[in-house]
């Protein structure tokens, strides 16, 4: 396994981690890069098309839709991407163009993931019907991550192509949350109910959880969960999360508790600055295991995700969740790059302890 990542923060974290890493611009590099890759994965800077943002990307969709058939024509885009509002909105295309030179090169990705905010989910589309005429099948739709065990709300567009068996996305295993709890157990009686916060950190209940991120992209509109909800999405504003009992206000998340709501082991080891953003950009290990599984044809213990995500990683001295954190701003003018090799991690990604994070695919190797 091996990744690319452009952020020096989420580089100390992989580091720290224990994975393999090179440091820079996806864009300086390429699948001869990495001969003996068979697997592409990750996650492009979602920033230009989040709800939450500025919306560059978002307003360039078409352009970058018009972009991707032209791509596989092998027209040079080069220009055109250097010349949108926001660079970081072409990087979307970086994992096609990866998948393109080694189709080229006679060394094909046998399996390609991707992931992102739902609003890239027509990319997705486009790019699968581009892969598909080089060979590829090809799935993508939208995950719920609490239907997947995770302990949050969170909304993901996957796009799954493998060149040898006709992919599926994975099966929920646990009920989509509804603010109706008779509703959600009448609709998939046989489906666990969904984790809560509560059940996932380690404190006295009953507690409110005020989100940091405001409600149908809008910041003033605050969401409060309970304790025995799962959480809003976690952002990389979750240190600003406030929690609340009968008492008062209680202290809030520690790294650890933020990681453990992202499904990271309670002892990962967060590195470098601007912790609380890269768990914020991660996407849930838990979620990213049950779609590389499903990517690789794989059928994985009931109890897997369960007994690898409880277990520990490694020591770490990181704790509490550094109070710069709380007022420091993304750095939004900064590209975000990064696609990987083998079953690697982030193709394109924010600052961040990846995208199809590198612990999901040393849990998933762990089975396979």
């Amino acid at each position: 396994m091996a990744g690319i990542e452009w952020d020096e923060n989420a580089c100390a974290t992989r580091r720290s981690a224990g994975l393999e890493t090179v440091q820079g611009d996806v864009r300086e590099h390429g699948p001869d890069d990495f001969p003996h890759a068979t697997i592409l994965t990750g996650g492009p800077p979602c920033q230009t098309y989040t709800v939450a943002g500025a919306g560059a990307g978002r307003k360039a969709l078409n352009q970058v839709l018009s972009f991707i058939a032209r791509m596989v024509d092998g027209d040079d885009i080069t220009a055109e991407l250097a010349a949108l509002d926001d660079e970081r909105t072409g990087l979307v295309l970086q994992p096609l163009q990866w998948a393109l030179e080694a189709y080229r090169s006679g060394n094909a990705y046998h399996v390609i993931v991707l992931e992102q905010v739902p609003a890239v989910l027509p990319v997705w589309e486009a790019m699968a019907r581009a892969l598909e005429s080089l060979g590829y099948k090809t799935v993508t739709g939208i995950l719920h991550a609490e239907e997947y065990g995770v302990p949050q709300t969170r909304r993901r567009a996957i796009l799954i192509a493998n060149r040898y068996r006709t992919p599926v996305l994975p099966a929920p295993t646990h009920q989509r949350f509804r603010r109706k709890e008779v509703k959600a157990s009448m609709e998939r009686p046989a489906l666990l109910p969904c984790r809560s916060i509560g059940e996932t950190l380690d404190r006295v209940e009953p507690f409110v959880l005020v989100s940091n991120y405001g409600t149908g992209g809008d910041p003033k509109a605050r969401g409060r969960r309970t304790s025995k909800e799962p959480a809003f999405t976690v952002t990389g504003k979750v240190s600003r999360n406030r929690l609340f009992s009968d008492e008062g206000e209680l202290d809030r998340l520690k790294v650890s508790e933020a990681g453990r709501l992202q499904t990271f082991p309670a002892d990962y080891p967060w590195s470098g600055k601007d912790v609380s953003q890269q768990i914020g950009n991660a996407i849930p290990p838990r979620l990213a295991a049950h779609v590389l599984a499903a990517a690789l044809g794989r059928e994985l213990a009931a109890d897997f995700f369960d007994t690898m995500t409880r277990a520990q990683w490694i020591d770490t001295d990181v704790e509490t969740m550094p109070a710069k954190d709380t007022e420091d701003a993304y750095d939004s003018s900064a590209p975000r790059t990064g696609p990987d090799s083998d079953v690697g991690s982030d193709t394109g990604s924010r600052a961040s302890s990846m995208d199809i994070t590198d612990s999901a695919h040393r849990l998933v190797s762990s089975q396979l």
